[in-house]
């Protein structure tokens, strides 16, 4: 979303945005029969390293974007693109994958996908429990949903990667859902809403409640910054996402 997708120049912009971290993205995928992941060249990865120890930031997670427009479900290779995304995760010594169901294969959308989507999330776990990772799973299911898809697909592996627009879209309380669905249950979280107000504007997010309720739930982990732009200069994105990163840090970092 910073317009840096898997490239190095991520790390330097997240750095003048005033960002602690980075999810870094796995790549094109479209067509093709894999993500356009450089992160398989040793030396490229080497650099992403390097680059972000330099710069005293942290990769939060690796994103399957890809899948946001293709389908978890059709797609006949889908445990190799997740090993390729898990392999790159074990090589750069990070511990969350970010995997949306998207626009295809989401559940709220299309509930007859339901067998399918939790035969291969089934499958999908196994990988990562071998591995010692944990695969998020973006859906745009209300908590309870979430909490029965996982329930269904019983894999310790599996968790839920928390996005707040999906609920504000669908007109539900995020405080109320986050703590029901509880701190072992969400991985990460996207928090930041569609794009049309920085987040210290809009009337729909209150940051505030939102890190009471996570304190009390105990939760520890990322906070990822996704829109949130102003539509007057959505392009511009130092000015957004410097202006989100300062607030919440205003928020839930201690001086």
């Amino acid at each position: 979303m910073i317009l840096k997708r898997q490239k190095l120049g991520e790390f330097q912009l997240a750095k003048d945005i005033g960002a602690d971290g980075v999810e870094v993205d796995m790549g094109p995928l479209g067509q093709r029969a894999m993500f356009a992941n450089g992160l398989t060249n040793a030396a490229t990865r080497q650099q992403f390293l390097d680059q972000a120890h330099e710069l005293n930031l942290g990769i939060a997670s690796i994103a399957m974007s890809g899948f946001y427009a293709q389908s978890f479900v059709q797609r006949t290779n889908v445990l190799q693109l997740v090993q390729d995304c898990i392999d790159t995760m074990l090589a750069m010594n990070v511990k969350v994958a970010f995997l949306p169901l998207g626009v295809n294969s989401d559940l709220l959308k299309h509930p007859n996908l339901r067998p399918q989507v939790v035969g291969r999330l089934r499958a999908v776990g196994k990988q990562a429990e071998l591995a010692g990772v944990v695969i998020g799973v973006e859906t745009e299911l209300d908590a309870d949903q979430q909490i029965k898809l996982l329930d269904e697909i019983g894999s310790p592996a599996i968790k839920i990667y928390y996005n707040l627009a999906n609920a504000i879209q669908h007109q539900r309380d995020c405080v109320a859902e986050l703590q029901k669905l509880g701190k072992d249950r969400v991985c990460q979280i996207h928090l930041s809403n569609q794009d049309a107000h920085w987040l210290q504007n809009d009337t729909l997010v209150n940051a505030p409640e939102i890190k009471s309720a996570l304190d009390k739930m105990g939760w520890q982990g990322w906070l990822v910054i996704e829109r949130s732009r102003d539509t007057n200069d959505v392009h511009n994105v130092k000015k957004n996402y410097s202006a989100n990163a300062a607030y919440l840090k205003s928020i839930f970092q201690l001086p």
